[in-house]
């Protein structure tokens, strides 16, 4: 019988002290203000506007 190799789910109080850098935070940000994703016949078409 196949052993079951799953981990518990961490639990909220390893992750309170965590958190984003505002570097990180602008850079998500300013990508998601840029990427475009054009759909054309069934296709998709994803471009960022530099």
């Amino acid at each position: 019988m196949a052993k079951l190799y799953a981990k518990k789910p961490r639990s909220n109080k390893n992750l309170e002290g965590i958190k984003p850098k505002q570097e990180t935070i602008d850079f998500i940000l300013n990508y998601s203000k840029a990427l475009k994703i054009v759909t054309y016949k069934k296709e998709k078409f994803e471009t960022i506007l530099n």
